[in-house]
Parts: structure tokens; C-alpha cells; sequence
């Protein structure tokens, strides 16, 4: 493969990932004003593992490859949807649906870059390493975060219960006690407050 054709499948993909803007999950921007798209969720998570590095077991952290898995984590939900993180029927073939479209959207790059966005994509869905791991928390948290800011927008219009809510976070105590703290906190004052059942 030439300089030439390297170069356009590079921005083919680029192009196509664009489409990630149209991606809308079911938490809101903190403003309350609408729900937020898979491209801002992506950016505040890089931006996150950029600012709370500190906050992990792991002192050999790499912060870099963190930031390479929270920004393509989701591209995948171009051609499988957003799956709500409490809708147990779209689990059901999520993963057949999101290995499916990383074959297709991962493919458009150089086989080289195909096989790392794949292995980084994979790497975040097993959740085994510390960068996976600390990924994971990350992609917990924020949530978490746009919930608690916006009153539970996006928990109130799903009937989510805080219990739910502990159940499907407790994963992030492992990897960072600190940000596991800040998350019970959270979640109890989203409950007491009413945002939670």
C-alpha cells in the first residue's frame, strides 16, 4: 500500500467516526438541555483519565492508552446503538452487535491501525488489565456525575433504583478505592435527593 491509499483509508475512518456525534446516550450535558452524544461522553472521559490519574492502585498507569480506549470505546455504537446501561434486553446481543460493527469500522483503516483500534477496543470490553480497569472506572464515574448534576435526567425517565445503580458501579472499587468513594456518595445523595428511587 502506497503513502496515497494509506492516507485515504486513514480519512475514510476519520470520516466515518464523525458519525459518532450523532450517537446520543440517555444521560444529559450538565446544562440539563439535552441528552449527550457519544463524542462529548468520549472527550470528558479522556479528559478524565488526564485529570485523575492519582486515583488508582496502579503506579505504572499507562495514562496515555487510557485516553486511546475512552476515546474509541463507543465508536463501535455507529452501527450497534447505545445500550443503556440498565436496559437488560439490549444486553442481550450487545456484543454480537458491537463485535460485528468493530469489524466493519475498525476494517476502513491500514491493517496496522484496524488490529490496535481492535485490540484496544477489546482490552476495554474485558476489562483485565489496569488500563482497562481504570477506563472502566472512568466511564462509571461520568454518569454518575451528569446525573447527579442534572437532578437524574437520565436515571428519572428509566425508573433507575440506587440499588441498581451500586450494583452496576461496585466494579470500580477495585480499581480505585478513592473514585468508588466519591461514587457511593453520589449515589446516596442522588437517592436521598429523590433523582434515584
Amino acid at each position: 500500500m502506497n503513502n496515497f491509499e494509506k492516507l485515504k483509508k486513514q480519512m475514510d475512518f476519520l470520516i466515518e467516526v464523525d458519525k459518532v456525534k450523532n450517537i446520543y446516550r440517555q444521560n444529559y450535558i450538565t446544562d440539563g438541555s439535552r441528552r449527550e452524544n457519544d463524542a462529548e461522553h468520549s472527550w470528558h472521559l479522556a479528559m478524565m483519565a488526564f485529570i485523575l490519574s492519582d486515583y488508582t492502585k496502579e503506579a505504572d498507569l499507562d495514562v496515555l492508552k487510557v485516553m486511546k480506549m475512552v476515546l474509541i470505546h463507543d465508536i463501535v455504537e455507529i452501527d450497534a446503538g447505545d445500550t443503556f446501561l440498565y436496559d437488560e434486553q439490549g444486553y442481550l446481543d450487545k456484543d454480537e452487535r458491537e463485535t460485528k460493527a468493530a469489524m466493519r469500522i475498525f476494517g476502513i483503516l491500514p491493517e496496522d491501525q484496524k488490529n490496535e483500534m481492535i485490540d484496544l477496543w477489546e482490552e476495554f470490553e474485558l476489562r483485565e488489565t489496569k488500563e482497562a480497569k481504570f477506563a472502566a472506572a472512568l466511564d462509571g464515574i461520568h454518569p454518575l456525575m451528569n446525573n447527579y448534576i442534572t437532578k437524574g435526567a437520565g436515571w428519572k425517565n428509566h425508573d433507575v433504583k440506587a440499588e441498581k445503580v451500586l450494583e452496576k458501579k461496585a466494579y470500580i472499587e477495585e480499581i480505585s478505592p478513592e473514585l468508588w468513594e466519591y461514587a457511593k456518595k453520589i449515589i446516596e445523595e442522588c437517592a436521598n435527593l429523590g433523582y434515584l428511587k
